[in-house]
């Protein structure tokens, strides 16, 4: 009886020593994750690069499919490495990409989503990301799961709910290549076994059947592509090439002077919307969106929402004193 009492008493001290011991390991691998970061994102050695990301991978793999690895933020990686957790906090993606000498862009990262049928709160079902879109001709299209995946840096989740199931629009940006970038409003949703699908028939566009939207424009084009909260809609400029002759070469694309297209929810659907007001989250730092630069080995640098930008080919967050000084000296 006195055993029993004893371990009774011991029992909250042994599971908080483990949870300890827990946190210890997730402490370690966040540092020698954010080394190996440091090093691939600085090197110009593309061959460096390349077993860097291996590295990468490989640490991410292991320390992702601990338990207790899904309540573990991460924090001092999220300047460095796009994590983003759905608002229903169903998933999370991981996710980051590494630049090649040729201008091009190759995505890696995982998905962990909570078992919903399992009781365990730390039942997580993990799901490396493989960026197969050189071989996707028709990205508009393509549906797939995560091992035929196109690659590409989400910065905003937006759930949208139907009877049967939530499908998840995904904003997001790639750099692409030399002359033209992308940005995307792809689809993410989950199968019966929690396994993840990519795209959708969720766009509701006059004679065209999309899995996903596509925008490609020149590289030193400003496009905003947000999701605007007080209109409930996704919001984004209109695009055309500079020329009539240029019609269908994306490099010569770009934004015309104040016209906004977007998407609305209607039965269940992203409704197309043309002339779109943007209203009061049109604000003046819009117009530093999106600003390339060339100086950078790994990539351009550009704003792409409110709180996020791209730094050397990474999804960030910028800083207070950043977005003070942006909105005292907007860009005319």
């Amino acid at each position: 009886m006195k055993q029993l009492l004893l371990f009774i008493l011991l029992l909250p001290l042994y599971i908080a020593a483990n949870n300890d011991t827990s946190k210890q390991y997730f402490i370690d691998a966040e540092i020698k994750i954010a080394a190996i970061n440091k090093k691939l994102f600085s090197t110009k050695n593309e061959n460096e690069r390349i077993e860097l990301n291996k590295e990468l991978v490989a640490l991410f793999d292991n320390t992702l499919k601990q338990p207790n690895s899904y309540s573990y933020p991460f924090d001092s990686l999220k300047k460095d490495i796009g994590i983003l957790s759905s608002p229903d906090n169903t998933f999370r993606i991981i996710h980051w990409n590494i630049f090649f000498n040729d201008g091009t862009y190759k995505y890696y990262g995982f998905i962990q989503e909570k078992n919903l049928s399992s009781k365990k709160i730390e039942n997580i079902l993990l799901f490396p990301l493989t960026d197969k879109s050189a071989e996707i001709k028709a990205a508009d299209n393509h549906i797939s799961d995560h091992k035929k995946w196109y690659g590409m840096l989400y910065y905003k989740i937006i759930p949208l709910k139907t009877k049967s199931k939530t499908y998840y629009t995904l904003l997001a940006w790639d750099g692409n290549d030399n002359v033209s970038q992308k940005k995307f409003i792809d689809v993410l949703s989950f199968d019966a076994n929690g396994n993840p699908r990519f795209g959708a028939d969720i766009f509701n566009i006059p004679k065209k059947n999309p899995k996903r939207i596509v925008f490609e424009y020149a590289h030193d084009c400003k496009f905003v592509l947000k999701y605007n909260s007080e209109l409930n809609m996704i919001v984004f400029d209109r695009l055309s090439a500079i020329d009539p002759k240029l019609e269908g070469q994306y490099q010569y694309y770009c934004t015309t002077d104040f016209e906004y297209d977007g998407f609305k929810i209607k039965k269940n659907k992203w409704l197309f919307t043309e002339n779109i007001e943007p209203k009061n989250e049109k604000s003046r730092t819009d117009k530093l969106y999106n600003n390339p630069t060339t100086n950078s080995t790994n990539s351009s640098n550009q704003i792409i929402d409110n709180d996020l930008k791209i730094e050397n080919g990474k999804v960030v967050k910028k800083e207070k004193k950043e977005k003070k000084e942006k909105k005292e000296k907007p860009n005319n």
